[in-house]
């Protein structure tokens, strides 16, 4: 194909892409109140334990931006099969038969795994929100802003279900040649010290449960992507092995 006939089929694909992220926002649009419902639960535990806690809109816009900001996100993921299939259809014909295999097999263990962080993450928000709320005074009073409370539990799911593809690209360098499985391992003392740093900067520092629980299931999923990279290595070794070897002839 030209560059125009490539520039014409990208345009067709992010139009088809664009229209599914439309529909999908549509459809987030209508369950946002058991969104809010969920993400606002502590606050509401809170307000029932001291009643000094509440969502707050701070102008006459804010619940519509809070709702469209939710039904952004929610798009995105509700059209993620639609605008991924794009992708995958304007690469694709680009790929051999073995990068398509390893493309799925990429996408087929990183998308489940980037669900289980946002998972891991929801069960850390309560934590780390009862955490600073502790810290209020007496007589002081929690006004959660909802767009800026919206934003915070967003970008703490997100920065924990990234987290959890990581060790992903570590066995995708491994398929690709990059890094072997003893070298991934090797690096072992490395990666714990990164998944705590890690783990401390997305917790509140006082939250230490928390922060174990987040850096002991990276550091078990570096591990498990070490072990699945030198199981490749052991199996590339017996097939180039198999291919040297002389035959019955020879």
């Amino acid at each position: 194909m030209s560059i125009g006939a490539h520039l014409i089929e990208l345009r067709k694909r992010l139009m088809i892409a664009a229209a599914a992220l439309v529909v999908g926002m549509v459809v987030a649009f209508i369950i946002t109140d058991p969104i809010i419902d969920l993400i606002t639960e502590p606050i509401r535990v809170f307000a029932e334990r001291r009643g000094d806690a509440a969502l707050n809109f701070s102008a006459v816009t804010s619940a519509f931006d809070l709702r469209m900001r939710i039904a952004f996100s929610i798009g995105i993921f509700l059209s993620a099969p639609v605008w991924l299939w794009q992708i995958w259809a304007f690469i694709m014909p680009g790929l051999t038969r073995k990068e398509i295999r390893y493309t799925v097999s990429f996408v087929a263990s990183a998308v489940p795994l980037f669900f289980t962080g946002c998972w891991v993450g929801l069960l850390i928000v309560p934590h780390v929100i009862e955490l600073m709320w502790g810290f209020t005074p007496e007589g002081g009073v929690n006004f959660y802003n909802a767009v800026e409370y919206y934003d915070f539990v967003f970008k703490l799911l997100m920065v924990v279900g990234v987290s959890f593809v990581l060790p992903v690209f570590l066995v995708a360098l491994n398929v690709a040649g990059v890094m072997s499985g003893k070298a991934i391992l090797k690096g072992w003392r490395v990666a714990i010290l990164i998944a705590t740093i890690f783990s401390a900067l997305a917790t509140p520092a006082a939250d230490v449960v928390s922060m174990l629980m987040l850096a002991g299931i990276l550091v078990v999923l570096f591990f498990a992507a070490a072990g699945l990279s030198m199981l490749f290595d052991r199996r590339k070794a017996r097939r180039v092995a198999s291919e040297l070897a002389p035959g019955p002839h020879a």
